[in-house]
């Protein structure tokens, strides 16, 4: 008669935790989208607020943030609510004004940083001459179009915020599809201002469910 044989624990087990791993990060990156998602419809509620004259508009009561400008690509189908404050705190639930550029509407250059797997995942596919809208807290829609993009280094790189020229810059972390966090590379999109009697441009398909310088932040 054979003896049985017994298969070691660490052999079983391994399978499991592999599994129990496996779920636990497709938990965490389906939470990442649904917060992203459910903070947009809050920050829409806040924006309408704003809009209607109530000033610092929280999404939610323990916040410290608020929106200041409500981010529109008419080709991508692209409609974000931008919040104050370039932290990642911030980031986490839509993209940022970065406050040491001139404030969205204003005259000068406006920085604004997005996380590149959720918000401003879509920056990846603007173009040359695509136009973005930013609407300010006065109703105004202040036009611009896209001049081109760059990738550059964190470290090394500034965004010359040059009185007289009204420019939007959008910055995201780059490479767009690295596992890997906090590298230094940074993809910039930039943009001009236009006359608002600029004409639309024709939509593409939907995006995918998804005083000095200063330097490129994530």
């Amino acid at each position: 008669m054979s003896a049985v044989r017994t298969v070691p624990c660490v052999l079983v087990m391994l399978p499991v935790c592999l599994l129990a791993v496996g779920l636990w990060q497709i938990g965490e990156g389906s939470w990442i989208y649904a917060k992203a998602g459910l903070a947009q419809y809050l920050l829409q509620r806040a924006w309408s607020r704003t809009v209607a004259g109530e000033t610092a508009a929280k999404p939610w009561p323990w916040a410290d943030t608020y929106p200041v400008a409500k981010l529109t690509v008419p080709s991508l189908h692209i409609e974000l609510i931008v919040l104050n404050g370039a932290h990642g705190r911030t980031l986490a639930f839509g993209p940022g004004y970065a406050e040491s550029s001139a404030f969205p509407g204003s005259p000068g250059t406006t920085i604004l940083t997005g996380h590149r797997d959720t918000h401003f995942r879509f920056l990846r596919r603007l173009r040359r001459q695509d136009e973005i809208v930013i609407e300010t807290q006065q109703r105004t829609a202040e036009r611009y179009v896209v001049q081109g993009s760059q990738i550059v280094d964190a470290r090394t790189a500034r965004i010359p915020l040059t009185p007289g020229q009204d420019r939007l810059a959008l910055v995201t972390c780059y490479p767009f599809d690295t596992v890997l966090t906090g590298g230094p590379l940074r993809y910039v999109v930039t943009a001009i201002r236009v006359p608002s009697v600029l004409p639309l441009r024709e939509p593409r398909s939907r995006e995918p469910a998804a005083r000095g310088e200063s330097a490129p932040r994530r």
